[in-house]
């Protein structure tokens, strides 16, 4: 199945059922009183995080949807029956935008969540309810209130606790293979993973974290390039990011550069993202003697003043991986007891992971602008060229 992450829907509510106007007419009561009963509401569109789904690939082909409307209300006072809510359920990790308004109108990050997107219309009223003691005949009915409609933009971000990036054939899918269940696809030329991977580690019996894959970033990917751009966002709701870095690539770039190079496009693509925890996690280093090992160390950590916890690991064989399962299981669960102690700190984190989200939807959203003006400038300097490329002749 295709890893679909976006989609673009409509969404229309139903509405609500007109009231009716009636009289009672029986044998022995010619003239009995009004007996218009009100009509049904109309039926809401609801989204629902459902576990089992994992992609947005249904909403790529059907686009609009609509709930069902009320009834209309009947006589002998008999109300309509309402219209069945509309219910879609989307991946866990869904951000529902209303591209109308540009604005975040829900985030279903529970499984079982759900949200109302698009109201039904009120119903609308028999002549019953206009009944009183100076008009007891009343003809005035009320239609029912049309539905809510809107555009929404369904983002799609995986729920995982701890991120791995770096460049192409670092060794990421070998390291969630190496300490998760997942079976990432491996091979030895770049962008091997086109789209992200969950593992689940298990420290212990009941101690697990959820760590991703994402594709391999290159330089300018904030800009566009390679697959960054689609996948960066994917970052923005993970607490620890393992930065994975080849400490022997077939390039020849020194350990350094490659790390100097991720920094800058994820200070580009959100800054906030670019300050949050980071470990340097350096792989392969079993092709390395174990001086050489220690000498690279120094140098990674004096060359980029780095500050943060450094790990020498091998993804293929395993080494080094139970230490740094072990150290992010430990991390993590400070930070959860640190926010369950202090409500101050966790509000702290949601408005960061706010921030974060809102600065990939703003840079993502100028990117695809730029590339709209652009296309649409290409366009206008080939229709220029083609009517310079014509000669008119007129002939008598």
């Amino acid at each position: 199945m295709r890893f679909v992450d976006e989609a673009t829907i409509f969404v229309e509510a139903g509405k609500g059922g007109n009231g009716c106007l009636s009289f009672r007419r029986e044998k022995y009561v010619p003239k009995g009183g009004p007996d218009g009963g009100d009509g049904g509401d109309g039926g809401s569109v609801i989204l629902q995080a459902d576990e089992a789904i994992n992609t947005l690939i249904d909403y790529r082909y059907s686009r609009k949807f609509k709930a069902k409307n009320g009834e209309q209300g009947r006589g002998g006072n008999c109300t309509g029956a309402s219209g069945e809510d509309l219910v879609l359920k989307v991946p866990v990790g869904t951000t529902v935008v209303d591209t109308d308004l540009n604005e975040v109108i829900g985030d279903l990050t529970q499984a079982e969540e759900m949200l109302k997107v698009a109201q039904g219309g009120f119903h609308g009223l028999g002549n019953t309810r206009y009944k009183s003691s100076i008009n007891q005949a009343p003809r005035q009915t009320k239609p029912g209130q049309p539905g809510e409609s809107r555009n929404l933009r369904l983002e799609l971000k995986v729920l995982a606790d701890v991120g791995l990036l770096g460049l192409p054939n670092a060794g990421k899918s070998t390291l969630i293979r190496s300490i998760s269940a997942a079976k990432p696809k491996v091979a030895d030329y770049p962008f091997t993973t086109l789209v992200p991977n969950l593992g689940v580690v298990r420290v212990q019996q009941h101690k697990s974290f959820v760590v991703a894959d994402i594709p391999g970033l290159i330089e300018g990917a904030s800009e566009g390039a390679g697959l960054g751009i689609r996948f960066l966002k994917h970052l923005v709701r993970t607490r620890l990011l393992l930065h994975i870095v080849d400490v022997a690539p077939p390039d020849g770039e020194a350990p350094e550069q490659a790390v100097t190079k991720i920094v800058a496009e994820l200070d580009k693509f959100s800054p906030t993202l670019a300050s949050r925890e980071r470990w340097l996690v350096l792989n392969k280093m079993d092709l390395l003697s174990a001086e050489d090992q220690d000498l690279l160390v120094r140098q990674v950590v004096e060359q980029l003043q780095w500050m943060g916890p450094v790990y020498s690991i091998s993804a293929v064989s395993g080494t080094g991986t139970d230490r740094l399962c072990q150290d992010v299981m430990v991390w993590l669960d400070e930070q959860n007891l640190n926010e369950q102690e202090d409500p101050e700190l966790a509000e702290r984190e949601q408005k960061v992971r706010a921030l974060m989200d809102q600065e990939a939807r703003e840079r993502i959203q100028d990117l695809q602008e730029q590339r709209r003006l652009a296309r649409q400038k290409a366009k206008q300097d080939v229709d220029e060229d083609d009517d310079n490329d014509v000669e008119v002749q007129y002939v008598p």
